[in-house]
Order: C-alpha cells, then structure tokens, then sequence
C-alpha cells in the first residue's frame, strides 16, 4: 500500500509539473507573438491559459490582455475576470488585486451601480487594495462632477490610518479642486 501512495503521489507531482511547464512554455510563446506584432495569435493562446484554471498562468494571461489591449469587447474581458475570481483559488490580497483590476477596468465605461458593486469587496473590508477602491471610487465620481459623492470617499481616504503619503495628498487635492457648493 505505501509503495502505491507512493507511486501514485510522485505521479500526481509529475503531471502538475508538467502542466505548469506547459502553461509556461504556452504563455511564454503568447509574448513572443505580441512582441513579433503577431497578437492575432497571441490571443487564443492566452484566452485557453485563461481556461485552464492555473492562479498564475489564468491571472498573468488575463493581465497580459489587459495590459496590450487585446480584446475590444468588454463583455468578455469582464466574462474573463468573472473565470479567473470564480475558478481558481488565490491568497486573500492576490484576489483583492484581482477585483481591483476588475473595477479599475469597469471604472471606464462602466455606471456607477456596477463600479461600486465591484468596489465592495474591497470597500468593505480591510484590505490593502481599500485605499486604491476608495481612491478609484473617489476618481470616478469627481470626473462624472458628483463632487459630494466624491468627497464622502476621499474624506474615508484621509481617515485610515498608515497610509502612503500620495493617498492623503490625492485626497487632499481633489477636496481643494471641488467647487464649494
């Protein structure tokens, strides 16, 4: 018996080894192709690592769509985030990036009733990513003109404690820009 957990525990290695070289070997070539200004091929590389359901290769795939702007059609770029949050398992703060990167995303086209409820999550709850949510939602709301909106998340910002300097001064700076209505 303990030959055979044995055989079937250093097999079960294996195959995980394997596949993340493959994942590896896959996302790796998806680069070479946008750097090649081949993206058309990239693009279904990187949608089938998506679906593999890797946290690294899934996340890392999405991000690198992101970041090339290589799908146009938000529906599935969100549809995408929607794959990555619900069938992989990440660290708590790994996650909360991930859902940051969803609003952040969202916070272009996106109306308010869905960007806050992206931001909740994170709004809700103390996480490093919060300070960026209340900045973000803080942003969203000072551009679309709805300053009191925007003052009740910048007033958040500059009460948590132990920030970096730049939220305090954001906030700050956005207060001072609103009109005194």
């Amino acid at each position: 018996i303990l030959v055979i957990a044995f055989i079937s525990v250093t097999f079960y290695f294996s195959k995980i080894e394997k596949k993340k070289i493959e994942l590896s070997n896959k996302y790796f070539s998806a680069k070479v192709f946008i750097d090649n200004n081949k993206k058309d091929k990239a693009i279904p590389i990187l949608k089938e690592i998506i679906l593999e359901n890797d946290p690294t290769y899934s996340a890392l795939s999405l991000f690198l769509i992101l970041s090339e702007n290589l799908i146009i059609d938000q529906n599935e770029v969100i549809n995408s985030f929607d794959h990555v949050l619900s069938n992989n398992k990440f660290e708590k703060e790994i996650k909360n990036l991930i859902l940051f990167k969803k609003a952040l995303y969202q916070s272009e086209f996106a109306n308010e009733k869905v960007l806050i409820a992206s931001l909740n999550p994170l709004l809700n709850t103390e996480s490093l990513w919060k300070p960026h949510a209340l900045l973000l939602a803080g942003d969203y709301f000072f551009s679309k003109k709805e300053y009191l909106k925007a003052k009740e998340f910048y007033i958040k910002i500059m009460q948590l404690k132990n920030l970096s300097k730049e939220f305090y001064n954001h906030a700050q700076i956005q207060l001072t820009l609103m009109p005194n209505d």
